[in-house]
């Protein structure tokens, strides 16, 4: 994010620009890296329009990003949305013992290995992840309609992870206007 969030800078401060595209081509990332681009737009379209122009997918991360911006062109093709959160994680524990391999964790506290590969997880591991998948999620959602100038509620109903269409996103209120690069 650093690259891009020096480029935003950058344009903010040259009077030689008068607006900012930002071509989004991504089918998401980091957390902390996309609210710190987000952050970043919303400073600049303080003082210059900033404007999303979608590429063929502008989904999930990509999409916070584009959120922020004071206008969203997309394709009628572009896959978007997924306004989403997701942690995935694996348990290796069983194929471990097949294979006569044992796995080993000396932690400083009874949550510090949740999510460990090397064993179930428990009822509390689950709840623990899913409030931090939750709260992350409400950080998404709040963000897109702070950007979207829209209800919180009306963001709820259509953030339950789907993508969508550029043109179902414009029916939607997620997408602004549907065209290309050079209209943006």
């Amino acid at each position: 994010s650093s690259h891009v969030i020096d480029n935003l800078k950058r344009f903010g401060d040259s009077g030689a620009v008068k607006a900012v595209v930002v071509r989004i081509d991504s089918p998401g990332g980091g957390v902390v890296p996309t609210q710190d681009i987000y952050a970043e737009i919303e400073r600049l379209k303080k003082t210059k329009p900033v404007f999303a122009s979608m590429g063929s997918m502008a989904a999930s991360g990509g999409y916070y990003i584009a959120s922020a911006c004071t206008q969203i062109i997309a394709s009628p093709g572009t896959l978007t949305g997924s306004i989403g959160v997701i942690m995935q994680l694996g348990n290796v524990e069983e194929l471990m013992g097949k294979l006569g391999l044992k796995g080993y964790t000396i932690k400083s506290g009874p949550y510090k290995d949740v999510g460990s590969p090397f064993q179930a997880l428990s009822p509390e591991g689950r709840a623990i992840l899913q409030s931090v998948v939750d709260n992350v999620h409400t950080q998404f959602v709040q963000a897109v309609a702070k950007g979207r100038n829209l209800p919180e509620a009306k963001v709820r109903e259509v953030a339950d992870g789907r993508i969508y269409t550029g043109q179902q996103a414009k029916g939607i209120g997620l997408v602004d206007v549907l065209g290309s690069l050079d209209d943006a």
